[in-house]
C-alpha cells in the first residue's frame, strides 16, 4: 500500500466490513520458566497475549479491562489510527485505572504483522505483548504461523532498570561476558584493555540485560508439526522483546523476505537476518522433507535462543551460533573511540545496515579479513555463501513519495552514556527538552546518526516513514528503525494527522532513561482523553527523571564502612561513613550532592557536609602543610570530581576550615570474572587498598587494608 493511500483511508474511515470486538482483561499472574515462579502480568490469562486477527476494513472494539491493583495501557504498535487511541499513558490516552474498563475504537486501515504492548512504566517486560494480523481483503488463504519473540527476567523489571543506571556488572557475570585484565591476558588482549580504560570506557557490551530465557510464543520452543514436504509457510515474526535483538536462520534453506513492520517489500531471499527490538517481519520458509526443521532465534549476545519447529519427524537443527569474541570487539570500539569520549566515524559514511562494526566479533565469519580499512569484511552479506539482509535491501513493491509539501528537516544525534546508562537525544533527554512541534501538510525530514555504541531501534507513534535507502521512489515505508553505531539513517514522513505522538528507542530501559522526542502537531484539537494536558506531561517527563537508589555496607573485623547513593540523570546525593571499633579509629561520614556535567559526565561540582572524629594522639598534617588538631571536626566543604583516563576519580575539595583535600581513587578494578580490586590515596595522608570477590549481586567478600583502621576482612552487602 502506499503512504498516500494509507493516510487518505485512515482519514476517509471506510465503510466498515464489520466490528470486531475483543476483551482483554489484565491481571497479575505467576509463571515458571526456569524452575522458579515469578510474579508477572497476563492478557486474558495468558503470555503473549492473545493474538488480534482483523481484515482490512473493519472496525476494532477492544475493551480493556484492569484486573490489577495498578493502571495500565495498550499501545497498538504500527497501527494508523486517532490520536486518542495510541495508548501512551498521559500524553495520548487516559491511563486504565484499576478495576476500569477502557474502550479502544478505531478503523482497520491497513493489512500486515503488528503487534500490542503496555505503555506504562515497565509492564511490557512483565509479559504484556501480543501479535496483531490483519489481513488483506480478500486475500487467498495460505499456511501461515504468527511467532512472537520475546525476553523474560527472574528480576523485578524495576530492579534490572535499577541494576543499570548503578553500573553494576553482575549481569556480565551472569553472561560470562566480563572483560578482565585476567582475561584479557589469557586471550593475549592486556592492551587492549589497558587502552579501554585509558579512554575512560567500560568493558564492551552487545546487549545490556541478562535473561534467564528467550521465548517462542511463550514456549523455550514452539512446535507447529501439521506442516508437510513442500509447503510455504508466512511467518509472521514479531519482535516483542524488552531489550533482544535476534538473528534469525533456518534449517529448511533460504528464506524469503515479504513484509517489514507490517508492509510488504518486494521478495528477497536470505540466509540470515538481524530483527530489531519491534520490528516485524514476514518471511516465508519451504518445508523441503518430511522432517522437523528447526526455526532458531539467537539473542544478539548469543547467550540465549528459542526455536520454532515446523514438520514432524527426523529433527533438523539449524546452525547454532558460536560466542562472541568481545576484546576483538573492544579493540574495534578503542580505535573508534576518542579520548573525549565522542566517536571518529573515519568517514565511513555507513547507512541502513550495510556495515555492520560487529562482525569482528563473529566466529563464524572469522575466515573474513576485519581491518578498519577492509570495508568489504564488515559488509552484512559480504560472503558469498552467506546471504544476510540489511535495509538497503528492502524495495516497496509500489511507489512511496510524499505528497507535495513544505520540508522540515530535524537533525537528531542518538547520544548516551553506558558509564552512568544515559540515554539521550542531541545529549537532552525527553524531560530536558520541549515537544518538536511540526504542521499538519508539511513533510518531516529526520537526519538520524548514531553517536553511540550500541544500536537503537527508533519508533515513530502513529506514523509511517520512508527509510531512503536508495531504492528512490520505491524506498521501504517502515515505523521502526534499527540504526547501528556510527550510522547516519535519513527518514521522512508526510505530517497527516493532529495531536502528540511519541519518537522513541524501543529498548524499554533505553526509554524510560530518556531517548526520544514528542512530535506535537500545532493548533490540534483537545484532546478529550487527557483533559490536563500540563498535568499529565508531568507524569511523561517523570519516567527519566526516576531515582536509582544503591548502598554498599561491609561488615569486617576491624570496623564497618559503606555509602548510600541517590542518583538520576544528572544529579547524585552520595553519603559514605566509616565506623571504627577502638576511639583511635573513630568514625567519619562524608555527603556531597552535586550536578553531573557535560555529555560525558565526567565533570560533577558538588557541596557536601563532612563529620569525623578520632581520638588523636597528636596534631596532623596534610600535604599542603595545613594542621588539624581537633578530635571532633564538622564543616561544610565544595569540591569537584573528575574522570581521569583508567576511570581513576580525582577529587579537589576544600571546607570552611580553608583545609584543602585533593583524592584518587578507583572502586572495581576487574582482575577475574569476580575478583575486583579498589584502591584510595589522599593529601590527608589517608589510603586504602582492598580486594572484593563477588559471590552474588548483593554478597561479597571484601579484605582491606586501611591507613587509619588497619586491615579488615569480612563480607560486603550491595543493594
Amino acid at each position: 500500500m502506499s503512504h498516500d493511500k494509507l493516510m487518505k483511508m485512515k482519514h476517509d474511515f471506510p465503510p466498515s466490513k464489520g466490528v470486531v470486538r475483543y476483551d482483554l482483561y489484565v491481571s497479575d499472574t505467576t509463571v515458571n520458566y526456569t524452575g522458579k515462579s515469578r510474579p508477572a502480568m497476563a492478557i486474558n490469562g495468558s503470555i503473549p497475549a492473545p493474538v488480534l486477527y482483523f481484515t482490512e476494513g473493519d472496525t476494532a472494539e477492544v475493551y480493556v479491562h484492569n484486573n490489577m491493583h495498578m493502571e495500565t495501557s495498550i499501545h497498538w504498535h504500527g497501527l494508523i489510527l486517532p490520536n486518542r487511541y495510541d495508548g501512551v499513558s498521559y500524553l495520548t490516552t487516559a491511563p486504565v485505572k484499576p478495576g476500569e474498563t477502557h474502550l479502544y475504537r478505531f478503523p482497520i486501515v491497513q493489512s500486515g504483522t503488528y503487534w500490542y504492548h503496555s505503555h506504562t512504566m515497565l509492564q511490557e517486560q512483565s509479559g504484556m505483548y501480543g501479535a496483531i494480523v490483519i489481513h488483506k481483503k480478500d486475500a487467498p488463504v495460505q499456511k501461515e504461523h504468527t511467532l512472537l519473540l520475546s525476553d523474560w527476567t527472574n528480576d523485578k523489571p524495576y530492579e534490572v532498570d535499577r541494576r543499570l543506571h548503578i553500573a553494576s556488572d553482575w549481569f556480565a557475570i551472569r553472561k560470562n561476558s566480563v572483560q578482565s585484565y585476567g582475561e584479557a591476558a589469557k586471550a593475549g588482549h592486556f592492551k587492549t584493555k589497558l587502552t579501554n580504560e585509558w579512554k575512560r570506557m567500560l568493558a564492551m557490551d552487545v546487549s545490556d540485560v541478562y535473561y534467564d530465557q528467550v521465548l517462542a510464543n511463550g514456549k523455550k520452543a514452539d512446535e507447529q508439526p501439521q506442516y508437510k514436504a513442500g509447503d510455504k509457510v508466512r511467518l509472521r515474526i514479531v519482535n516483542g522483546s524488552s531489550s533482544t535483538y535476534f538473528w534469525l536462520n533456518y534449517a529448511g534453506g533460504k528464506m524469503t523476505v515479504v513484509a517489514n513492520d507490517g508492509m510488504d517489500v518486494e521478495p528477497v531471499e536470505v540466509d540470515r537476518l538481524i530483527i530489531g527490538v519491534a520490528e516485524t517481519y514476514d518471511i516465508v520458509v519451504t518445508i523441503p522433507e518430511d522432517m522437523k526443521y528447526e526455526f532458531l532465534a539467537t539473542s544478539e549476545d548469543r547467550t540465549r535462543s528459542t526455536s520454532l519447529f515446523l514438520g514432524s519427524g527426523m529433527e533438523m537443527p539449524a546452525k547454532h551460533l558460536p560466542r562472541l569474541k568481545y576484546f576483538e570487539g573492544m579493540k574495534m570500539m578503542n580505535d573508534m573511540m576518542k579520548m573525549n569520549g565522542e566517536m571518529n566515524d573515519m568517514d565511513m559514511q555507513m547507512s541502513n545496515q550495510q556495515m555492520d562494526m560487529n562482525t569482528v566479533m563473529y566466529p563464524e565469519l572469522s575466515e573474513e579479513k576485519h581491518d578498519m580499512g577492509d570495508m568489504k569484511g564488515m559488509k552484512m552479506s559480504s560472503s558469498e555463501d552467506m546471504v544476510t539482509l540489511n535495509y538497503g535491501m528492502l524495495r516497496s513493491p509500489v511507489k512511496t513519495n510524499l505528497p507535495a509539501g513544505p520540508e522540515k528537516i530535524l537533525h537528531f544525534n542518538l547520544t548516551g552514556n553506558m558509564n552512568r546508562y544515559v540515554w539521550s537525544i542531541n545529549n537532552k533527554t525527553v524531560s530536558e527538552s520541549d515537544k518538536i512541534l511540526i504542521k499538519k501538510g508539511e513533510n518531516v525530514k529526520i537526519i538520524l546518526y548514531n553517536g553511540t555504541m550500541m544500536r537503537h531501534p527508533m519508533h515513530l507513534h502513529g506514523h509511517f516513514f520512508r527509510v531512503l535507502n536508495g531504492q528512490g521512489d520505491y524506498s521501504p515505508l517502515k515505523n521502526t528503525l534499527d540504526i547501528m553505531p556510527m550510522e547516519t539513517d535519513t527518514l521522512e514522513f508526510a505530517a497527516t494527522e493532529s495531536g502528540d505522538w511519541f519518537f522513541h528507542c524501543h529498548i524499554l530501559y533505553h526509554m524510560m532513561s530518556g531517548m526520544g522526542r514528542i512530535f506535537s502537531y500545532e493548533n490540534s484539537p483537545a484532546n478529550p482523553e487527557i483533559p490536563n494536558p500540563d498535568k499529565s506531561i508531568k507524569k511523561i517527563y517523570a519516567d527519566d527523571r526516576q531515582i536509582h537508589p544503591s548502598a554498599k555496607i561491609g561488615l569486617e573485623s576491624n570496623g564497618s564502612d559503606g555509602e548510600l547513593i541517590f542518583s538520576n540523570t544528572r544529579y547524585r546525593l552520595q553519603t559514605e561513613w566509616r565506623i571504627g571499633l577502638t576511639p583511635e579509629n573513630g568514625y567519619e561520614s562524608e555527603s556531597h550532592l552535586g550536578r553531573y556535567i557535560g555529555k560525558m559526565q565526567w565533570l560533577f561540582p558538588y557541596i557536601g557536609w563532612d563529620f569525623r572524629y578520632r581520638k588523636m594522639q597528636a596534631p596532623e598534617k596534610n600535604l599542603f602543610g595545613q594542621i588539624n588538631t581537633k578530635n571532633y571536626r564538622s564543616a561544610f566543604h565544595a569540591g569537584v570530581e573528575y574522570t581521569l583516563p583508567m576511570l581513576v576519580i580525582a577529587d579537589a575539595s576544600v571546607d570552611t576550615d580553608g583545609r584543602l583535600r585533593f583524592q584518587l581513587s578507583r572502586e572495581d578494578v576487574p582482575l577475574t570474572k569476580r575478583l575486583r580490586f579498589n584502591f584510595m590515596a589522599n593529601t590527608d595522608k589517608e589510603y586504602m587498598a582492598g580486594f572484593r570477590y563477588i559471590v552474588t549481586k548483593y554478597f561479597s567478600f571484601s579484605t582491606h587494608y586501611d591507613s587509619d583502621m588497619g586491615f579488615g576482612a569480612g563480607v560486603t552487602l550491595n543493594y
